[in-house]
């Protein structure tokens, strides 16, 4: 199992897919899954993705099968973003494309932004504004949550806004039970200061072309609310799918694998 070590103490778990033709040099896409998920949340993306490029897909720390983090865990953006930099200094990766969904969509705007001799291209789907209202408030709520009833009960209770009204019902019970794995000690941390981040003063600074994908009945924001602050990256597109879900990797993997590859492929320096 591909590991690296992650100070203090800890591993970060990843996994490289890479099907491409082994006579031509292929390009990277970074792929930064969301809470309480792991690398394997992009199933529905690698198959397409991984015969054109090598795709790295990393359970950020805490998560999956990188080692849990104590609740005390001082987390920052950066902290994670420098994981994931040495992770692709290991793999020799200089530059590479960056896909970010739900709160790794937050995390991939503030990477581009803080580290653009990195990123040739970003896409965020699915992704929160750049503050998100009331949920610093809410944290020590959730924190009780997590503690008395464990992860997955607030799945299980939160699942109908990320999936929606289409999602097959035994895809339902599999994402509950994914994201239920979750560490406690993890969560409560992550979602104390992650999950809280504010990266209003990151967006303006993303420099690569940037697409930014949502549905039209999201409940993380409305179409309005998410082009404003899509249209403060200088080089960016919106896509807007159809659906009341806001995990749009989940519910349209394979419309948002295919346009995330027409956008690499096609825009203009990306590839």
């Amino acid at each position: 199992m591909p590991t690296l070590p992650c100070p203090p103490d800890g591993q970060l778990h990843y996994v490289v897919d890479d099907f491409t033709d082994p006579w031509r040099p292929p390009e990277t896409i970074l792929l930064l899954h969301g809470n309480a998920e792991s690398g394997a949340a992009w199933y529905g993306w690698v198959p397409s993705l991984a015969r054109r490029f090598r795709v790295v897909r990393p359970d950020m720390r805490g998560f999956g099968d990188s080692t849990p983090t104590p609740p005390d865990f001082p987390w920052t953006l950066d902290v994670i973003i420098g994981d994931f930099v040495r992770l692709m200094d290991t793999l020799g990766i200089e530059r590479f494309h960056l896909v970010g969904a739900k709160i790794g969509g937050t995390i991939a705007r503030a990477f581009a932004a803080r580290r653009p001799e990195r990123v040739l291209t970003l896409t965020v789907v699915g992704t929160p504004p750049p503050m998100r209202e009331g949920a610093a408030e809410r944290a020590p709520e959730l924190a009780e949550e997590f503690e008395r009833h464990g992860v997955e009960h607030w799945a299980r209770r939160t699942m109908a806004g990320r999936l929606g009204d289409r999602f097959p019902a035994e895809g339902v019970e599999w994402w509950i039970k994914f994201m239920g794995r979750t560490a406690v000690s993890t969560q409560i941390g992550f979602m104390k200061t992650i999950a809280c981040a504010d990266i209003r003063a990151d967006v303006p600074k993303i420099g690569c072309p940037t697409l930014v994908v949502t549905t039209d009945g999201s409940g993380l924001a409305s179409v309005d609310q998410t082009r404003a602050w899509q249209e403060q990256i200088p080089d960016s597109r919106l896509l807007v799918l159809p659906g009341n879900s806001y995990h749009v990797a989940a519910t349209h993997a394979a419309r948002c694998s295919e346009a995330t590859l027409d956008f690499i492929e096609h825009h203009p320096g990306a590839a």
